[in-house]
């Protein structure tokens, strides 16, 4: 049985204030293949790369997505050290020395 979770007034930030945090908490996208020349695959975070989800999208879906959400394309060198951080942890642990 799922158990109902109770929010209070102080989960929610005030009114005035919900723009103003949503826009400052930056969006980015990783472009990550394309699938039968018609959809985009790629990750999506909010505020931390390294946290993300997969989603799959039509190309203009895509550019939609995008522009509604303020996101911005990783770059290769972010691209780079993000493989980087996330190979450390392939095998369960911290396993690359540096």
């Amino acid at each position: 049985m799922i158990k109902e979770v109770k929010t209070s007034k102080s989960d929610t930030p005030p009114p005035e204030l919900n723009g103003i945090l949503e826009a400052s908490i930056p969006r980015y996208v990783r472009v990550t293949g394309t699938l039968n020349n018609r959809f985009v695959e790629f990750e999506f975070s909010i505020g931390d790369p390294e946290l993300c989800v997969e989603l799959v999208m039509q190309f203009d879906q895509f550019r939609e997505f995008c522009k509604q959400h303020n996101a911005v394309e990783l770059t290769a060198e972010q691209c780079a050290w993000l493989d980087y951080e996330r190979l450390k942890w392939q095998f369960g642990q911290a396993g690359v020395s540096e």
